[in-house]
C-alpha cells in the first residue's frame, strides 16, 4: 500500500498496570522520545484496556498519571504532539464497536495474546479480552495513524488492525467514494478507494529484549511477584544498585566475544541492558569488559543505570508530588484528541449510514 496518500502519523500507547520498569522503558517509552524528533506523533495511556484483564484497581487515576508522568519525565514534549488518556476520548469505544462488527470471531479466537491471557479458563474470561485487539485498531484507526511502534507481542494485533481497515475500506468502498472521504489506494495488485490505512510497523532496529534480573529466560515483567525480578523506573539509586548487585549470574567471567553468551541467559541479559542504556553494542560492552568477573561489572552497570534513569524517576516523582500538571497535560492533550478523533468519527458516520 502507499501510504503518501495519507499524513504520516505515528500512534502508541503504554496500558496503566502496575510499576513500569526499564523493559518498558527500554523497549518503547525512550523510542516513543525519538519518534517525536521527525513525526506528528500521539501517546496514549490505553486505560481503557486496563480493565479487560482486571476489571477493579485500587488506584486506576494513579496508574495513568503514573505513565503520563513517565513520558513526559523521559522527554515526550505534550505541546509538540499528544498525551492523553484513553477514556478522555469516546471516540476509541465508538469507532471499536464498529469494528467489532468488521471483524470476525475466528480472527478473535487466533490472537495468541488471548490464549495466553485466558489461559485453561477460557471461558470464563471477560468479553473486553476477547475483543481488545479491535479496540486496539480503534486506538490507531480513529486518528487513521499510518505507523505504530511495536514489539513482539503485538506484532499479530497490527496485522488485525490492518486487516479490519481493510474489510472496512472493501466493504464500504462505494459509500467511501459517495461522501468524498477517502483515497486511491492499491492493496496487493488492487485498486480500491478506502478510508482507512494499513498500519505499518515501526521497527527500528533490534528492540532491546530486557530480561527478569531473577531468570534470564523471561522477560522482565510488572506481574512478577519479586520486586528484585526488575528495576521500575520509580526506585531510587539505593534500590536499582541493590537490584543488579543481587541479579541472578553464573560463576563465569564475562566473554570477549558475542557467541560466549550462548546458553547464558543472564549475561547475556546484564551485557544487553548495559550496550542499550550506553546505546552501545553488546560487542562494544564485551570489547571493553570481557575477562571481568561480574564483581567488576555489576558495579559499572549499576553506576550507568543510576545515571540514566535517576534524572527519569526524580521527575516522576516531582511531577507526582503535584498533580495538576499531569492533569492539566491529560486534560489538554484529551481535547486535542477529541478533536482529531471527532472529524473521523464523523467521516465513519456519513460512510456507514448513521444520522447525525
Amino acid at each position: 500500500m502507499n501510504t503518501n496518500t495519507f499524513k504520516p502519523l505515528v500512534f502508541s500507547g503504554v496500558q496503566p498496570t502496575g510499576n513500569l520498569h526499564l523493559g518498558n522503558y527500554l523497549g518503547a517509552i525512550r523510542k516513543f522520545v525519538a519518534l517525536q524528533e521527525n513525526n506528528d506523533c500521539i501517546y496514549c495511556v490505553v486505560d481503557l484496556h486496563a480493565i479487560t484483564a482486571q476489571l477493579v484497581h485500587d488506584d486506576l487515576r494513579g496508574q495513568i498519571r503514573s505513565i503520563a508522568a513517565a513520558f513526559i519525565a523521559s522527554g515526550i514534549d505534550p505541546k509538540k504532539h499528544i498525551v492523553f488518556n484513553q477514556s478522555a476520548v469516546p471516540q476509541h469505544a465508538e469507532l471499536a464497536w464498529i469494528f467489532n462488527c468488521v471483524a470476525r470471531i475466528g480472527w478473535m479466537n487466533r490472537m495468541t495474546q488471548f490464549k495466553d491471557k485466558a489461559g485453561k479458563d477460557r471461558e470464563n474470561a471477560s468479553l473486553g479480552l476477547l475483543a481488545y485487539p479491535s479496540l486496539m485498531a480503534a486506538d490507531i484507526l480513529v486518528y487513521r495513524a499510518t505507523h505504530v511502534p511495536v514489539g513482539d507481542d503485538q506484532k499479530q494485533h497490527l496485522e488485525l488492525a490492518r486487516d479490519i481497515a481493510q474489510k472496512f475500506n472493501i466493504d464500504f468502498q462505494e459509500k467511501i467514494r459517495a461522501t468524498g472521504t477517502g483515497v486511491d489506494m492499491v492493496v496487493g495488485e488492487e485498486k480500491i478507494h478506502g478510508y482507512f490505512p494499513l498500519v505499518e510497523p515501526l521497527i527500528d532496529g533490534p528492540a532491546p529484549r530486557v530480561m527478569s534480573l531473577r531468570d534470564g529466560t523471561k522477560k522482565m515483567s510488572k506481574s512478577d511477584p519479586s520486586d528484585l525480578s526488575r528495576i521500575n523506573l520509580m526506585d531510587d539509586a539505593d534500590d536499582i544498585a541493590k537490584k543488579i548487585r543481587k541479579a541472578k549470574t553464573d560463576p563465569e567471567g564475562l566473554p570477549g566475544e558475542i557467541e560466549g553468551l550462548k546458553d547464558r541467559p543472564e549475561a547475556d541479559n546484564l551485557v544487553g541492558i548495559y550496550a542499550a542504556l550506553a546505546d552501545r553494542t553488546k560487542a562494544d560492552v564485551l570489547a571493553e569488559f570481557g575477562g571481568q568477573q561480574f564483581s567488576v561489572f555489576k558495579p559499572a552497570l549499576a553506576d550507568l543505570a543510576v545515571h540514566v534513569l535517576s534524572p527519569i524517576s526524580g521527575e516522576m516523582r516531582r511531577l507526582l508530588d503535584d498533580t495538576s500538571h499531569i492533569d492539566a497535560i491529560l486534560r489538554d492533550g484529551g481535547e486535542r484528541a477529541r478533536a482529531r478523533a471527532g472529524k473521523v468519527m464523523a467521516d465513519v458516520f456519513d460512510i456507514v449510514g448513521f444520522l447525525r
